[in-house]
C-alpha cells in the first residue's frame, strides 16, 4: 500500500493528534491508519505513553466504529486515545451567508408596516404610505409607491429591487434616498437601490451583476 494522505499525525503539547480524511471510505481510512502507524511506529511512536486525540472532520460515525479506531491505535502499545470526534452537522444558518427569505403575496396599503428579519420578497404593489422594513434585500415584484427600509441594523451591501420605482421614501441601512422626483426615470424595465461609497444609486436590474457576483437564491419560493 502507498503512503496516501488521508490521514496527518500531528504533535500537540498534549502528545499527538489524528486528522482523519472524512471523504474516502471508513474501511480504506481503517486500513491505512494501520499501515500509517505500523510504518511510524519506530520512528515516532515508541517511548513512553503517548496521548491521542482523533479528529474525523464532517464525518458522523457510530460507537462501533470509533470502537474500530481507538483498536487500531491502541494496537500500538504507547498510545492511549483520549477522544474522537466529529466536527458538529451544520445548521442551515451555517451553509450560507444568504438571510431567511420571506414572501408576502399581497398588497400592502396606506397605514400598513411589513417588517420582517433577513430577505423580503413582496408579489404585489407598495401603496403610498405603506412601508416595508427588513434586515437584508426587498424585492417587490410590482410598483414600488411606498418606503421601503432595507439594511435596518446596518447593512450596507443590500439592495431594494422592484418592477416600478416609484417610492415616497428609500432606505439602505441610515442612508435615506434623494427626493422622490429624481427617482422618475420614466423607465419601464426592473430597477434597484443600492449604496456605491454611501450614496444611495438607481441602476437596472441586468446590472445587479456587477455589484453581486453571487445570484440571488430564493430558498423556499
Amino acid at each position: 500500500m502507498t503512503d496516501k494522505q488521508h490521514i496527518i499525525i500531528k504533535g500537540v503539547k498534549e502528545g499527538l493528534v489524528f486528522l482523519l480524511d472524512d471523504k474516502c471510505e471508513f474501511a480504506t481510512l481503517l486500513d491505512e491508519l494501520q499501515y500509517k502507524l505500523e510504518k511510524t511506529h519506530q520512528q515516532l511512536l515508541t517511548g513512553p505513553l503517548v496521548h491521542v486525540q482523533v479528529k474525523l472532520g464532517a464525518r458522523q460515525v457510530t460507537d462501533d466504529d470509533k470502537d474500530r479506531i481507538k483498536n487500531v491505535i491502541r494496537s500500538q502499545g504507547n498510545l492511549m486515545v483520549q477522544s474522537v470526534e466529529s466536527e458538529a452537522p451544520k445548521t442551515d444558518s451555517q451553509q450560507g451567508q444568504q438571510p431567511n427569505l420571506q414572501v408576502l403575496t399581497s398588497i400592502v396599503r396606506s397605514g400598513q408596516t411589513y417588517e420582517h428579519d433577513g430577505d423580503l420578497l413582496l408579489i404585489g404593489d407598495l401603496n403610498p404610505g405603506g412601508t416595508l422594513i427588513c434586515t437584508g434585500d426587498i424585492y417587490v415584484l410590482g410598483a414600488l409607491r411606498g418606503t421601503a427600509h432595507a439594511g435596518v441594523g446596518g447593512r450596507t451591501d443590500v439592495i431594494i429591487a422592484t418592477s416600478l420605482m416609484r417610492p415616497t421614501q428609500l432606505r439602505i441601512a441610515d442612508v435615506i434616498s434623494r427626493p422622490p422626483e429624481e427617482w422618475m426615470t420614466g423607465d419601464a424595465s426592473m430597477e434597484f437601490a443600492f449604496l456605491s461609497e454611501g450614496r444611495m444609486q438607481i441602476d437596472k436590474l441586468a446590472q445587479l451583476f456587477r455589484i453581486r457576483h453571487n445570484p440571488i437564491m430564493f430558498k423556499g419560493v
